[in-house]
């Protein structure tokens, strides 16, 4: 689907936006992401032109996220909904949960086959399995395994990852949040995403009767599709009035977390 087909923003829209393969493009380690030429510069005029109802939602750490677009800063949902900044910097989390099994399971994974990655995060683990796919099957029975009887903790399989957080927030339950507070409430949630992972929140925003946009391909609940990041970039900076060659950080790769 071509950007011109997408929907279109209003003054009454709250938008909504994951990062990796939505605003970035996946890379072979999380760290090394690249940000696009003029997003932040694209990004800070939609914060303006919404007046403040922008925010990411994302399964990053904030922490990541502020790395990779400082110096703007901005509303964000990070680690799938188990923390969230709100646009006056309210920092609010999820209960922590007991991790140290899932943790030990997956430490003797990553010691086994160099493969695998483990991402630590505040309240959540990541194990990336992109270089090394043949070994999904593994780690999903492992951790699996490791969290039998941890009612608390919920595990959710992405793009060549599986994340593990505290049950009962997803990115649906942090949009569903970000809209009861100003400047989100009473307007039209959009939610672009790209993963498995962003279903709950696609779902969250229409049953709101708002908009929903899929990055690339994949089964979704998502009206809309948008063929790639570079896409969905173009369709945001027609939205934000952001001349493509102005300023604002250069095409390089992110900041290791």
């Amino acid at each position: 689907m071509q950007s011109e087909n997408l929907p279109g923003l209003t003054p009454d829209t709250a938008l909504f936006l994951d990062f990796d393969g939505t605003l970035v493009a996946l890379a072979t380690q999380p760290e090394l992401v690249e940000v696009p030429l003029g997003l932040t510069s694209t990004l800070a005029a939609l914060h303006r032109q919404l007046n403040g109802a922008l925010a990411l939602v994302s399964g990053r750490r904030l922490l990541d996220l502020d790395e990779f677009l400082a110096p703007l800063l901005l509303p964000a949902a990070g680690e799938h909904g188990a923390q969230r900044r709100t646009s006056d910097g309210l920092l609010i989390s999820a209960p922590l949960v007991d991790m140290r099994q899932a943790l030990q399971a997956a430490e003797g994974l990553v010691a086994r086959h160099p493969g695998l990655r483990l991402e630590r995060k505040n309240l959540a683990l990541s194990l990336h399995y992109r270089h090394a796919p043949e070994l999904e099957g593994l780690c999903l029975e492992v951790m699996r395994e490791a969290l039998q009887g941890s009612d608390d903790i919920e595990l959710m399989q992405g793009k060549c990852v599986i994340d593990l957080k505290p049950a009962g927030f997803s990115k649906g339950t942090a949009i569903a949040s970000f809209m009861t507070e100003a400047p989100f409430s009473g307007r039209i949630p959009l939610f672009a995403g790209d993963d498995v992972t962003d279903e709950a929140g696609f779902e969250q925003v229409l049953r709101m009767g708002g908009q929903t946009i899929k990055v690339g391909p994949g089964p979704t609940v998502a009206e809309y599709r948008c063929a790639s990041v570079d896409q969905l970039a173009a369709w945001l900076q027609s939205a934000s009035g952001v001349s493509p060659d102005a300023g604002g950080l250069s095409s390089r790769p992110g900041h290791p977390a």
